[in-house]
């Protein structure tokens, strides 16, 4: 028999032995859950019943704690409620209530600490913890289908994020829904990551990453927050399928960002559309930026970007430019392009130019806004594009487009009032 065959057959039997010695433990209200794990052997599964349970938990072997009926794991306000120190560990099933408020001791509903790896955490309901998950150097975890609710009452300061990768690779964040703690999602020297389909509202930023590579956001919708997508000092991002919007300050933040595609977004009535700054070697398309204060606050080098078939529609300012010299973003929808299509190309006849003396006016006598239909201002407009001293830096379309790519843009008008 070949040698492959027999190595084959020896792990299959491994494999076997091992399911084979699983075992499952039950646990009732009135019994310890710490004892539990401590009888357990790598493998098993410990079931715990709907109940109470006053414990802090540590898990130092490969087990599933996996809850029946929603029980409650509370820890009394002190440390972490459950600290997961081996790899290949799952929580499933569980309301994981009231860790320590020690910010310097990093206290959390569930700490995964460093070596845990392949770690799941799903269907579990994280509520008034300092820090909702804390992942540390840890590979291949996975969470999922949670909900995330920090300590409500501190102030924001005061509070942990609802969910924090350091140090980590292939992380899985996916389908949770995170609220009142201080960012949504903190992600620092993390690579390779999935961030899908989450829901995050009423925090400070929704994601906050800092030196990250590699990471993919897909899907998420983050509103009512400070600040939407804060992604920072990192590269190789996808940020793609999100609805950033009813942010009080930016939508998505772009800070010292390289060689990223960002697609498909919608950025609607956040104070800042997006906040772009320091960003180079990155494609900008098919965004919808509507009804916000400010479209794209755009400065600070952000140059050799690749900008276009987006949709920019009625931002009060579409873009807020501070450099010296043009940019260009071809092939763009402008609500406020005034020009023609006289060879029925879909494309304007002349370019289109942000930031003009016009748009200067409006930031420097906010009053003039309500005159921005007025024959007079375009008048003005117009005037300013045939007297090249008149003119200042500013993102010009060349190849500006006559229709917008989103048909629906009009159901995004709004968003900050609700």
């Amino acid at each position: 028999m070949p040698k492959f065959s027999l190595a084959a057959m020896f792990v299959f039997a491994t494999l076997l032995a091992q399911t084979a010695a699983a075992a499952t433990l039950a646990v009732h209200p009135g019994e310890r859950i710490g004892a539990a794990i401590e009888a357990a052997q790598a493998g098993d599964t410990i079931v715990v019943y709907g109940g109470h349970y006053g414990e802090n938990l540590r898990i130092t072997k490969r087990i599933t704690l996996q809850g029946v009926g929603r029980p409650m794991i509370d820890g009394h306000n002190a440390g972490d409620v459950i600290r997961v120190a081996a790899p290949d560990v799952r929580i499933t099933g569980l309301a994981i209530v009231n860790s320590g408020a020690n910010l310097t001791a990093q206290n959390a509903g569930v700490y995964v600490q460093p070596g845990s790896d392949r770690t799941e955490i799903d269907h579990c309901e994280l509520v008034y913890n300092l820090f909702g998950l804390w992942i540390e150097k840890s590979a291949d975890v996975h969470v999922e289908d949670n909900l995330v609710v920090g300590k409500r009452d501190l102030r924001s300061p005061d509070r942990g994020n609802g969910i924090q990768l350091y140090n980590t690779t292939g992380a899985q964040i996916v389908g949770n829904t995170i609220s009142y703690s201080r960012d949504g999602i903190y992600v620092d020297v993390s690579h390779h990551a999935l961030f899908k389909g989450n829901t995050i509202h009423d925090v400070r930023y929704g994601t906050h990453y800092m030196n990250s590579y590699y990471n993919v956001w897909d899907g998420n919708d983050v509103y009512h927050n400070r600040g939407g997508l804060a992604i920072m000092e990192a590269r190789n991002q996808v940020v793609k399928n999100n609805k950033v919007w009813g942010n009080t300050d930016h939508g998505i933040m772009l800070r010292t960002v390289q060689d990223s595609v960002v697609e498909n977004n919608v950025v609607a009535g956040n104070q800042r559309g997006f906040f772009i700054y320091d960003a180079e070697y990155n494609t900008i398309r098919r965004n919808l930026v509507v009804d916000n204060a400010i479209g794209v606050h755009l400065w600070g080098g952000s140059v050799h970007n690749n900008v276009t078939g987006n949709d920019f529609i009625q931002n009060r300012e579409q873009i807020r430019y501070v450099a010296a010299n043009d940019v260009s973003w071809p092939g763009n929808y402008w609500s406020d392009y005034f020009g023609w299509d006289r060879r029925g190309r879909g494309v304007g006849d002349i370019p289109y130019t942000a930031s003009d003396l016009v748009d200067r006016l409006t930031w420097r006598v906010p009053a003039v806004k309500v005159l921005m239909n007025s024959p007079a201002v375009q008048s003005l407009r117009l005037i300013a594009q045939q007297f090249p001293l008149m003119a200042v830096p500013s993102v010009v379309d060349d190849t500006p487009r006559m229709q917008p790519l989103h048909a629906a843009w009009v159901k995004w008008m709004g968003k900050q009032h609700d």
